[in-house]
């Protein structure tokens, strides 16, 4: 039975930077997520340049690659 480290958190509250909306969702942890439909106002998120997924730009928690200390998905 796999065990889940303990150490990364997997629920990030994004918020939108269009509408305001906040929405709390689980990260996955085999895949970056690039793009976002926000639940307010359906605009499609994208990451900010430099980051590497839109948990990093607009959660409140890193993804997981991230914490972890390693170098996101690709």
């Amino acid at each position: 039975m796999e065990t889940q480290d303990n150490s990364v958190e997997l629920i990030s509250v994004i918020t939108c930077p269009e509408c305001s909306h906040v929405e709390s969702e689980t990260m996955p942890t085999n895949a970056c997520q690039w793009f976002y439909d926000c639940k307010g106002c359906g605009v499609l998120l994208k990451p900010k340049t430099g980051d590497c997924c839109v948990y990093c730009s607009y959660g409140t928690v890193a993804c997981p690659p991230i914490q972890e200390g390693d170098a996101c998905c690709a």
